[in-house]
């Protein structure tokens, strides 16, 4: 795992999630900036998914292959599907539900440095 992917993810997440999360307090749907800003999220999760995948190949294989191809598969799903939607509801709730997304990303990119770290010997 790309460690500054990582982390720029997870600081980016976090940031987002604070914003969405005010956002939904103070009763504002999701703006047009809000939904580029995720999908900006979006796209950075996919980066360090695919970074993650080529890494595989240089043969250092977690311990746990499957866990870990589906941690990938829910990182790179989890921030689109919060997106889509949060664009289906257009009230607070789709801030609200960004937030979620947003603040989940972080715990799916620990895990999955977490499984790669433990390797077969």
């Amino acid at each position: 795992m790309n460690g500054p992917l990582s982390a720029a993810t997870i600081v980016a997440a976090l940031v987002l999630a604070a914003w969405f999360f005010l956002r939904s307090a103070l009763d504002r749907a999701p703006s047009r900036f809000d939904l580029l800003a995720m999908a900006a999220l979006s796209a950075l999760a996919a980066v360090l998914v695919v970074v993650a995948a080529i890494g595989l190949l240089d043969g250092t294989r977690p311990s746990d292959p499957a866990t870990f191809a589906g941690y990938l598969v829910t990182t790179i799903a989890f921030a689109p599907a919060a997106l889509w939607l949060a664009k289906l509801e257009p009230t607070r709730w789709g801030s609200l539900i960004l937030g979620v997304g947003a603040v989940v990303l972080p715990v799916l990119v620990l895990r999955l440095q977490q499984i790669a770290e433990v390797t077969h010997g």
